[in-house]
């Protein structure tokens, strides 16, 4: 079977049908198992205190900010290659999803960051580049709503997802392209030396794993959902052609 198979819309929404209940129930699983686990069974840290647990929403919401937009990047790549509506669909799904954990990353950096560093925000890199990440997802997303031909709006914003995704990798890897600026280091790390504690590190694992499987079935759901407005404006204007 041919991954290409599920740029059928009809395919993808059988597909997304069967996988969103799954989906949403172990969401649901690996959320209440980390946010649980993780706000209420760990200790506080001996210097941030009890701010140290907004790193179990922080961290994952930063993680899928960002591969929010790699994933709009690569279903991007392939309209413009393939010219497969589904992939479009998917990014243009994916983008109020994305915009959401860019702004969850900056309210809670924020909190976590003021007690830390006396200011609610710093022109560091890595949270400079996340801004610039917020404000091109508000343009992909005004872009789409302004025009009315969807191939157009679909071309135009996956050009805008490759110039945006720049961004995308400076807000990643800017605390290593910078060594200066205020903001940690890698929370996790292939580097075991760089990882948070144990205490911290499984909890947080789970919250990961809940965010992932987030952003997957609202995705599948907001694909479908696009798939399914398309047919209908498809119908009606073929309707008013023929009246």
């Amino acid at each position: 079977m041919s991954i290409w198979e599920y740029a059928n819309p009809v395919r993808f929404i059988r597909t997304a049908d069967r996988v969103l209940p799954w989906a949403a129930a172990l969401t649901a699983a690996a959320l209440l198992v980390g946010l649980i686990w993780g706000f209420f069974f760990t200790p506080d840290d001996y210097r941030q205190g009890s701010t140290v647990k907004i790193i179990f929403l922080h961290v994952p919401a930063a993680m899928m900010a960002i591969n929010a937009w790699a994933m709009m990047l690569v279903t991007s790549i392939i309209w413009l290659v393939r010219r497969h509506h589904v992939s479009a669909l998917a990014a243009k799904a994916a983008a109020p999803i994305g915009i959401t954990m860019t702004l969850i990353a900056l309210y809670t950096g924020a909190v976590w960051g003021q007690p830390m560093w006396g200011t609610w925000w710093e022109w560091d890199p890595r949270l400079t580049a996340f801004l610039i990440l917020f404000i091109f997802y508000l343009g992909y997303m005004a872009l789409w709503a302004a025009i009315e031909n969807p191939d157009t709006a679909a071309d135009l914003t996956s050009v805008l997802c490759i110039v945006g995704s720049v961004f995308a990798l400076l807000s990643r890897y800017a605390v290593n392209f910078w060594n200066q600026g205020l903001h940690q280091g890698a929370s996790l790390s292939l580097d075991a030396e760089e990882n948070v504690h144990d205490v911290f590190y499984y909890p947080l694992l789970f919250c990961i794993a809940g965010f992932i499987l987030l952003f997957v079935t609202l995705v599948l759901l907001r694909t479908r959902t696009e798939i399914r407005a398309r047919r209908i404006a498809a119908l009606l204007a073929r309707e008013a052609r023929a009246a």
